[in-house]
């Protein structure tokens, strides 16, 4: 019985511990991908850049003030050189 009361004890204790140590859920949680990372993930065509097609999020919202040279493509440069996107306040 007492070995019972012990694994259960410890059992809480480890479920306590584990979830208090990961990390936040949702964008807070997660670092910035770096330009390189964005290109590899998003681009579906695998043409070294990234079309208005591709693109999803914040990125799609501002795709003509970063897509400088008006092509209709962002490329790793252009990428490396746009303004970083401001983080989201909590909400209280």
């Amino acid at each position: 019985m007492k070995n019972k009361i012990t694994y259960t004890a410890f059992a809480i204790l480890a479920t306590i511990t584990f979830s208090y140590a990961q990390p936040p859920q949702g964008q807070e949680g997660r670092k910035q991908p770096t330009p390189a990372e964005l290109i590899k993930e998003l681009d579906t065509d695998k043409d070294g850049q990234l079309s208005k097609t591709e693109v999803k999020g914040p990125l799609k919202d501002d795709f003509s003030k970063i897509d400088t040279d008006k092509d209709g493509y962002i490329t790793l440069e252009e990428l490396k050189k746009a303004p970083k996107p401001k983080a989201k306040k909590q909400r209280d």
